[in-house]
């Protein structure tokens, strides 16, 4: 028994014309909402960062690796976790098959996690993952662009994130947070913070999340992203590895 309307042909297309006004009316909202952010004024980064990467120890401006746009996920992977969060697993598979694309577009993607550079490449090889993903150990960067919290900002039961003041708990807080950053550096290799995004932010990243949106039931959630396991942790995934953080 299918439980949903079923109508004739010409009332669909009637229901279905409906839609599409409103579908064009997102889509010129979104275009809006894109050039408000490429009109965000900068920052620039005065701050001394450094990475750990396979490559040795990496300043935020080696980062762009040659290119003049860095884009930064802030993957959640803590410094004592044995497995990066599984949300952020399912955000990371979609990014090897755009790599080429943004490479070519003067973009460099990476991701970067407080974790330790052992725990990351570890992580990454299990997933069979190809994308940069560097460590922040021992810096502030995730402290300062609000993905991660100190014992000490726990301990005095309020965090800031995704630009709000929050009490610790009502959130599901703990100490790492999802996020997406964007810098740019110039000629001379000032480095700008132009912009980042957090919570469900960039959600239009995760293109399995846009299919399911046009899928007959959606995403078809209990709570937001219920349904999603790390890709080698689906019951029919071979060698199925259940690891948790």
């Amino acid at each position: 028994m299918v439980d949903h309307a079923v109508v004739s042909r010409e009332d669909w297309l009637a229901a279905r014309r409906e839609l599409l006004a409103k579908e064009r009316e997102a889509t010129h909202l979104r275009d809006a909402v894109n050039a408000a952010r490429l009109a965000l004024p900068w920052v620039e980064v005065d701050k001394s960062y450094m990475f750990d990467t396979p490559n040795g120890r990496r300043s935020l401006a080696e980062l762009f690796d040659g290119r003049s746009q860095l884009i930064v996920y802030h993957f959640m992977l803590g410094p004592d976790w044995k497995a990066g969060c599984p949300g952020c697993s399912f955000l990371a598979d979609h990014f090897d098959g755009a790599l080429s694309h943004l490479n070519h577009h003067d973009v460099t993607l990476t991701a970067v996690s407080r974790g330790p550079l052992a725990a990351i490449e570890a992580y990454k090889t299990r997933m069979g993952w190809h994308f940069p993903w560097v460590s922040s150990a021992g810096s502030d960067f995730n402290i300062d662009y609000r993905v991660s919290f100190s014992d000490e900002q726990l301990d005095s039961g309020w965090v800031e994130y995704n630009y709000e003041r929050s009490k610790v708990g009502e959130r599901g807080d703990h100490e790492e947070s999802p996020g997406l950053s964007a810098f740019f550096k110039d000629e001379d290799g000032t480095v700008y913070h132009s912009y980042s995004s957090y919570a469900r932010g960039f959600e239009e990243l995760i293109g399995t999340l846009m299919i399911l949106d046009r899928a007959p039931r959606g995403r078809n959630e209990t709570g937001t992203m219920s349904f999603v396991r790390r890709h080698d942790e689906y019951e029919d995934a071979p060698q199925a590895a259940h690891c948790a953080h």
